[in-house]
């Protein structure tokens, strides 16, 4: 599936299962909330934190899907062209870091 596909998709689920958008306001809540729960994911398998036996069955990648559909609401609903946008912000990153990373000490050895 294409980001445009997806974009999609969120769009009809949204228009027919889900009703309608949440406001966008309420959407950025949202998505804050469930990098939360990739942030718990994250810090007790490869931080130093111990899981809770609450937290023991979340699983990573329905997560950060979690994460994906919440900006594709936003993008939706705000009409922003994720695949653009991503396309864009290769571009961007190419230009301003073309030599950062090659050049930069701590990433070296």
């Amino acid at each position: 599936m294409t980001i445009q596909e997806a974009q999609q998709r969120v769009d009809q689920w949204i228009n027919t299962t889900g009703v309608r958008y949440f406001s966008e306001l309420t959407n950025m809540a949202i998505l804050t909330e469930e990098v939360g729960e990739v942030a718990r994911i994250i810090s007790r398998q490869y931080g130093d934190q111990s899981f809770k036996p609450s937290d023991r069955d979340k699983n990573l990648a329905d997560e950060l899907a979690d994460v994906l559909w919440v900006v594709m609401c936003l993008a939706n609903q705000t009409g922003v062209d994720l695949t653009a946008a991503l396309e864009q912000n290769f571009e961007k990153k190419t230009t301003r870091d073309a030599t950062r990373h090659k050049d930069n000490e701590k990433l070296k050895g």
